[in-house]
């Protein structure tokens, strides 16, 4: 854990961003070895909330450079269909649709590219109450000392300053360190799906 000064993201972090989402790629480990386009999980989980949300995106930096981010959408709903004019299209042209690859024979690049073409949506039930949704990743040097709670907190502020009612996000379930994490927060389980929780939160919070 290092000492690291708590900011608002900039443009010029979209490389770390990049970085980061990929060295933490793999329920928080490393996931360098999985991908062999280094860019894919930055392309889908970090840099568009960088790009189009960026009141809602915040990072920690010390002497090495920025090692963790948060980052959230204050309605998801919005933010998926801005990704859908803005951002996915170019992405779709780079990267072929594996749609004719059965599920259970795709790569991890292929499933990712899967996502890009087919993304998420957030489903109406959770849009009504916990419109906002959320991620943040830390690099190990980061990890501890309190550094992932403030910058929950700073999160959470800026989206009760914007009236949000409620921030949901998912977790993988090999990833109890995060789990753990989150329960700590206050977050409820909302959903277990086969690939981990749903988690979320009513603002404003009482942490």
């Amino acid at each position: 854990m290092t000492s690291a000064a708590l900011r608002r993201a900039r443009p010029e972090d979209e490389r770390a961003f990049y970085d980061i989402c990929l060295l933490t790629g793999d329920s928080g480990a490393d996931a360098s070895a999985l991908y062999k386009d280094p860019q894919l999980l930055g392309h889908v989980y970090a840099v568009p909330y960088l790009r189009f949300s960026p009141d809602f995106a915040f990072v920690l930096e010390d002497a090495e450079g920025v090692g963790g981010y948060v980052i959230a959408a204050p309605d998801s709903q919005a933010f998926e269909e801005t990704l859908e004019r803005e951002w996915w299209p170019i992405l779709r042209q780079q990267y072929p649709d594996p749609a004719n690859i059965p599920h259970e024979q795709r790569t991890p690049d292929q499933r990712m590219i899967n996502l890009i073409h087919h993304p998420n949506h957030t489903h109406d039930d959770l849009q009504s109450e916990y419109p906002a949704h959320l991620h943040i990743d830390l690099l190990p040097r980061m990890q501890g000392g309190g550094n992932g709670k403030r910058l929950m907190h700073t999160l959470m502020d800026a989206l009760e300053d914007v009236g949000c009612p409620g921030v949901h996000l998912g977790v993988g379930g090999r990833n109890e360190n995060a789990v753990g994490f989150y329960r700590h927060l206050g977050f409820q389980q909302l959903q277990a799906h086969p690939w981990g929780y749903t988690f979320g939160m009513s603002l404003p919070r009482r942490l």
